[in-house]
């Protein structure tokens, strides 16, 4: 049985991390415009959170993703189940994710968006697992380095539950 354990992130820490990733997005975007691409559904608090703190031209856009295939291909491959509403062809253009496992889907889909020819093409993440890693994908923006806990909170669900909370808790397997 599954339960929660504890809390991680408190609301306050990830409302200040928030802010702390606008800042530096800011400063690095200054004077220009940019396309924030969550990725659906975990995402969906993260970049409307990151958006509002956020003071320059920011248009938004969401992409649905999966990663299918045999678990012992370790390439994996990323069908797209919801793709861009905008052309990204010369935008500025950040992939906004909740949490990078494995690094699986957002290398290939970083690869895919690639291709559409962006001005520019960055990543940002709210949590990053680095014990998970299969492939290298560079980060710009990390809010917090966990380690190896399943958690769940503030978009991130276990089937579909859970999402609703502001914080983000660690769930373990208990005993009854």
């Amino acid at each position: 049985m599954y339960k929660l354990t504890g809390v991680m992130f408190s609301q306050e820490e990830i409302e200040a991390k928030v802010i702390e990733l606008a800042k530096q997005i800011e400063k690095d975007y200054k004077g220009q415009d940019l396309l924030l691409v969550g990725i659906l559904k975990g995402a969906s608090v993260f970049v409307a959170d990151l958006m509002r703190k956020i003071d320059l031209n920011v248009n938004i856009d969401f992409m649905s993703v999966s990663s299918y295939g045999s678990a012992t291909v370790s390439s994996g491959t990323v069908k797209i189940l919801k793709d861009l509403d905008v052309d990204i062809k010369d935008k500025n253009v950040l992939i906004v994710e909740d949490i990078i496992d494995s690094g699986i889907t957002l290398r290939n889909l970083y690869d895919t968006l690639m291709t559409r020819e962006p001005r520019s093409l960055k990543l940002c993440t709210l949590l990053n697992k680095p014990a998970r890693k299969k492939v290298d994908v560079d980060v710009d923006y990390v809010g917090f380095v966990i380690e190896d806990k399943f958690i769940v909170g503030y978009g991130i669900d276990y089937d579909e539950k859970y999402r609703n909370l502001p914080y983000i808790a660690i769930v373990e397997d208990v005993e009854d």
